[in-house]
């Protein structure tokens, strides 16, 4: 999985938004199983062909300005988004995007 970041560069834990609220504890890492229904994008690859994407955000701050208050999200160490995306089908994480006007609180199956 490949990432826009370089392992230097990359912040302590990625914010990435969900699907659905999920339970959190104080630092914003989901409880119970773990389990969080991470939002995914189609995006086109290299030669064009669509790749699936996981969005993060390296703060809650960015996520808000990039996505708006009401939409969910947990904080994962940025060393366990591998696994966390394991079986999901991303091929990379893409780290503080910029939407489209109007894209906020618009979400994609994942």
């Amino acid at each position: 999985m490949a990432s826009t970041e370089t392992a230097q560069d990359a912040p302590e834990a990625l914010v990435l938004p969900t699907m659905t609220a999920v339970s959190q504890g104080p630092d914003g890492s989901p409880l119970s199983d773990g389990t969080a229904n991470i939002i995914l994008m189609p995006m086109a690859g290299e030669g064009g062909e669509e790749q699936l994407v996981a969005l993060a955000f390296t703060s809650v701050s960015t996520l808000v300005g990039a996505m708006g208050e009401g939409q969910p999200w947990v904080i994962i160490p940025t060393e366990q988004v591998r696994e966390a995306l394991s079986g999901s089908g991303a091929t990379a994480v893409l780290i503080d995007p910029k939407l489209a006007d109007g894209m906020e609180g618009q979400s994609t199956n994942g």
